[in-house]
């Protein structure tokens, strides 16, 4: 095998896509000290930020996803996806790589298609319960897909399937023994209970105005909470910031506020599942409607099933959210099952598995 391979990871427009990707890398690179590992993604995407911050080059393409009505974007889309091949053609064969990975998300369509093209090895990584277009437009032309849930034989060639689960933050392992440093971080009270809110990246603003209707019961709980609105919402709601809440727009030690955490409310995508599931405290899933064959909902379903966790829906959060919170606050037995049954479906190996998959295509 050789000392220096070189590899191409794709994938972005959203964290769900790039945050497995540098996980994928850095795994790479702990394995192989001499590595050269390029990204591409969509040159006004936030992979374009989040890469370079996390030590790795990355070049843009021309390309944009296609919206579900009809828009400029999308008669823009074939001339977008031609230049994007023409450019995928010549940034591998100026680098080269050993093997190309998918993450998803439409940056990756025309890198992985190239590359299959090319004869090099194609490799691709779905998060979701219910694959996204790309991945599915991919499928033919990756020798391995890795995946986070059973089930997908309905859309991929089950003989290409490989059940690894979604890559996680490796400091996510170790939270139980933080819970000290955690509270002092975040200025916690430790006689408190803490309640998490979790939104995503952008913020989720449904979610954000039934946290902002229900701070008075919440504060007559003895709750504490630790309040991810997102940066679009963050200067609307900071007002609210108080010595019981904390409103922030981002968190970067996220293995500080899990383990500060004993319930928390969040948003079904395939990483926040994922990470959920390692992490193993009580959780209320409230999937976002306005994703792509509401995939968030059946990731959400797949830890349900299970009795891992409770889930609400947008469309029933002012008639059921009250009843279902506040019971599942005051059932101690309730908490202790939904910890252990979530616990059951992590896969903290998740990463070190996908790697293992990629290595056995080095020539």
């Amino acid at each position: 095998m050789k000392a220096n391979p070189r590899f191409i990871i794709s994938g972005g427009g959203t964290g769900g896509h790039i945050y497995p990707a540098i996980a994928i890398a850095n795994e790479l690179k702990a394995r192989f000290s001499g590595a050269e590992i390029l990204f591409v993604g969509a040159r006004d995407k936030m992979e374009m930020q989040k890469v370079p911050a996390a030590g790795y080059a990355i070049e843009g393409l021309w390309i944009s996803g296609i919206q579900r009505k009809l828009t400029a974007d999308n008669a823009m889309f074939p001339i977008k996806f031609l230049s994007s091949l023409f450019k995928s053609r010549k940034i591998i064969k100026a680098f080269r790589p050993d093997v190309v990975i998918g993450t998803g998300g439409f940056a990756s369509g025309a890198v992985v298609k190239v590359a299959a093209s090319m004869g090099i090895p194609t490799l691709i990584q779905e998060q979701n319960s219910y694959p996204g277009i790309t991945n599915k437009m991919l499928a033919h032309e990756a020798v391995k897909i890795c995946v986070a849930y059973d089930g997908l034989e309905r859309f991929f060639d089950a003989k290409k399937l490989v059940k690894t689960g979604n890559p996680v933050r490796q400091d996510l392992l170790e939270i139980d023994s933080k819970r000290d440093e955690a509270l002092r971080y975040f200025n916690l009270n430790p006689a408190k209970k803490t309640l998490l809110v979790l939104g995503g990246s952008l913020g989720a603003r449904r979610i954000n105005q039934l946290i902002e209707e229900q701070l008075p019961k919440l504060k007559h709980e003895h709750l504490q909470v630790i309040w991810q609105c997102g940066k679009f919402y963050k200067d609307e709601y900071q007002r609210l910031e108080s010595k019981e809440v904390r409103v922030v727009d981002f968190i970067d030690r996220m293995d500080l506020v899990f383990a500060a955490a004993d319930i928390i409310i969040s948003r079904a995508g395939a990483s926040s599942v994922s990470e959920l599931s390692l992490v193993g405290k009580p959780v209320v899933f409230i999937p976002s409607p306005n994703v792509a064959e509401d995939h968030q909902t059946k990731n959400a379903l797949s830890i349900v099933s299970k009795k891992g966790a409770l889930m609400l829906a947008e469309r029933d959060l002012e008639a059921q959210f009250e009843t279902v919170f506040y019971e599942l606050l005051h059932d101690a037995p309730l908490q202790l099952q939904l910890s252990e049954n979530i616990k059951k479906v992590a896969l903290p190996r998740a990463t070190q598995d996908i790697v293992d998959q990629i290595v056995k295509y080095i020539k």
